[in-house]
């Protein structure tokens, strides 16, 4: 299909909920292609619809290794219907070229999504790994919340966005989680 332009951090649209799918059409299935062929040129482990600026509840995932082939994987109105545990671990996002910061993420969560063919689907990730990580950042696009606001360090993730001249970290959009944060402190 084509690799779309990928908005970058201060675009308002990544800030926006999206809409639900209602039917898994052609124009979902071209979407879906499209944000595994963006994501693919911009050697990135997931996308979402919202960065290439279309607001639909759908985002794509691989976190295949460099000698593993492709396993594209493809969440249509996903639902985290389980999340347990928490992880501090790096992150980076399309979005923000180039800036990686510290972020706290559930260990375990369970999600259910439709595929690219309409079939539902339940997927448990466990332990903190990639794939547990990447589905909570990427269901995060869909509802405008970007990875900066689960930042463990407000502070250090500014100097970080300044050298890259992106905005600073939105206070008022920093995530609150004592359950997540109870878990990091025991």
């Amino acid at each position: 299909m084509t690799i779309k332009k990928v908005l970058q951090y201060g675009e308002k649209s990544l800030r926006e909920p999206s809409k639900e799918v209602h039917k898994v059409s052609k124009k979902i299935q071209e979407l879906v292609q499209d944000l595994l062929d963006t994501m693919y040129a911009k050697n990135g482990v997931g996308m979402a619809a919202p960065q290439i600026g279309v607001q639909y509840r759908v985002f794509v995932v691989d976190v295949s290794k460099n000698d593993e082939p492709l396993n594209p994987m493809v969440f249509i109105n996903p639902k985290i219907i389980k999340k347990s545990g928490a992880i501090v671990a790096q992150e980076g996002c399309i979005s923000f070229p180039e800036a990686y910061t510290d972020v706290k993420r559930y260990k375990d969560i369970m999600v259910k999504a439709i595929d690219r063919h309409g079939r539902s689907f339940v997927l448990e990730a466990k332990d903190g790994c990639l794939l547990s990580r990447a589905i909570q950042h990427e269901y995060d696009h869909l509802d405008g919340i970007l990875f900066i606001d689960h930042c463990v360090n407000r502070f250090e993730t500014d100097e970080i966005l300044a050298k890259h001249n992106l905005p600073p970290v939105e206070p008022d959009m920093l995530i609150d989680d004592p359950k997540q944060d109870e878990e990091l402190n025991k």
